[in-house]
């Protein structure tokens, strides 16, 4: 098993790692199974509580770049979920830059935006969440981000037998 993708390596003080980085000793005791929890899909608020460097080395789709790798989590009353979003730094995928950031409320419609990484860590927003299945298992995935602009405010939200 290839354990090289857990995010204990940091590249930045703004980084922290996936899980708990502490060593254990051969005869520790442990307890904490595996919490996984696949969200149904619907629309969820979701919490960015890491993020890291890394590099994208290309694919016949794409050149390389520098990618972001992101950890969102969504509480709910099962537990708490885990979802991992990588962002590409390429000018193909401008628009869904312009998403991420719009989700937590760093870019408004239409404006220009210098991305801040360092604000990143503990931004909120609002997600759709999908469910896709990758070798037989189901895992979350963020189909899109939803513009805190852009939501319905209490005045215009639909309610049965109100004009």
């Amino acid at each position: 098993m290839d354990y090289s993708g857990l995010g204990t390596e940091m590249k930045n003080s703004n980084e922290v790692p996936f899980e708990s980085d502490t060593a254990m000793g051969w005869d520790d005791e442990i307890e904490k199974e595996n919490d996984f929890i696949v969200l149904p899909a619907g629309e969820y608020p979701f919490t960015v509580t890491s993020f890291e460097r890394a590099r994208f080395n290309g694919s016949e789709k794409m050149g390389p770049c520098n990618q972001a790798k992101l950890r969102l989590e969504i509480k709910t009353d099962k537990g708490t979920a885990s979802i991992m979003h990588n962002l590409f730094l390429n000018r193909k995928c401008e628009g869904l830059l312009c998403a991420f950031f719009r989700g937590i409320g760093q870019k408004k419609h239409n404006e220009k935006l210098k991305m801040d990484w360092g604000k990143v860590i503990g931004a909120t927003g609002r997600a759709k969440v999908g469910v896709r299945k990758y070798n037989d298992n189901d895992f979350n995935e963020i189909k899109s981000f939803i513009y805190p602009d852009e939501q319905p405010t209490q005045q215009n939200k639909f309610q049965a037998g109100r004009f």
